[in-house]
């Protein structure tokens, strides 16, 4: 038997385990149009921690899909990779048409009411700030920690870039532009990252409920918008359809090429918020629905009176 000490260790790469993941999604629903637009994955030891972002078939039932693709991304990339991995982030960020017809399924037991505390907004990660404020930080803190040791080790003089530096600081004094200047500069930059640490970002995606407090789902205004542009195309007399999704707002606007202009709107209005409804966002966006004629519009044909009883009809003629 091997020693221990002579035993050789396996490492998998964080790159490894995101593209693993990534492929799971694909096993996760099979025959139907689900893919990853994104995944990331952070291995520390032997535990990862991953997050995928995915594109769902549609129509399909939102909250026991997204807990069937969370579910096997997580045990079949343990599985895999030999990895303690921790439930899987999965967030959805468009809605694409299903290659696969199925009747309606019924939801899963335990997903009908919405689990666990659902935040209002999704947020961001900044990865590419703190990134590269790392990296200026890194390379500054480095090359001075560098220089200052060859100064007392290695017996050299110091850098010139570094006498340099306090020579320019020496002979300019706070009244200077150049020095002006990049104080502004540096008030600037505090106040972005303040910004960027306080709100929240993901401006494009809507907080959904989860049937558990493990479950986090986000859909993109992306897709709300073309639900609700389906639903509203979908009546009869509708031409064109524009819609609009804000954080807190849709905006429905549609042009009416025949038909009653309030009855349409009123069939807009109702199946667009069952849509709204479906979908289960965390903050119901409120609705606005407006038709406009177009100019070959013609207003529907008024019925015509009944004639009362005993009364003689005019007779036409010349």
């Amino acid at each position: 038997m091997t020693a221990r000490e002579r035993r050789g260790t396996t490492t998998v790469s964080d790159r490894a385990v995101r593209r693993i993941a990534g492929r799971a999604v694909t096993e996760a629903l099979p025959g139907r149009a689900a893919r990853a637009t994104g995944s990331s994955a952070a291995v520390r030891g032997g535990r990862a921690e991953i997050a995928v972002d995915v594109a769902l078939p549609y129509p399909a039932p939102l909250t026991p899909t997204v807990r069937r693709v969370q579910d096997h991304v997580t045990a079949r990339t343990g599985e895999l990779t030999g990895l303690d991995v921790r439930t899987a982030r999965v967030g959805v960020t468009a809605l694409t048409p299903d290659r696969m017809t199925e009747p309606d399924a019924a939801p899963e037991p335990g997903t009908a009411a919405p689990g666990g505390r659902v935040p209002r907004r999704w947020w961001a990660q900044r990865r590419l700030p703190l990134g590269v404020l790392t990296l200026l930080a890194t390379l500054t803190c480095g090359a001075l920690a560098t220089d200052l040791i060859l100064v007392h080790t290695g017996h050299r003089p110091a850098a010139l870039w570094r006498t340099g530096a306090l020579h320019w600081l020496y002979v300019h004094g706070p009244g200077d532009p150049p020095v002006t200047a990049a104080a502004l500069g540096c008030v600037l930059l505090g106040v972005w990252l303040i910004v960027l640490a306080v709100t929240p970002g993901r401006r494009g995606l809507l907080t959904a409920h989860s049937p558990a407090p493990a479950t986090r789902v986000a859909v993109d205004r992306g897709a709300v918008a073309a639900l609700l542009r389906d639903t509203a195309a979908g009546t009869e007399g509708v031409d064109t359809v524009a819609v609009r999704v804000r954080r807190r707002r849709a905006t429905v606007r549609a042009a009416l090429a025949f038909g009653d202009r309030a009855a349409v709107r009123d069939q807009i209005t109702d199946a667009a918020r069952r849509t709204l409804a479906e979908c289960g966002l965390r903050r119901p966006l409120r609705l606005r629905v407006a038709v406009r004629p177009l100019p070959v519009w013609t207003p529907p044909p008024a019925e015509a009176a009944p004639t009362p009883l005993g009364a003689v009809a005019p007779a036409g003629g010349s």
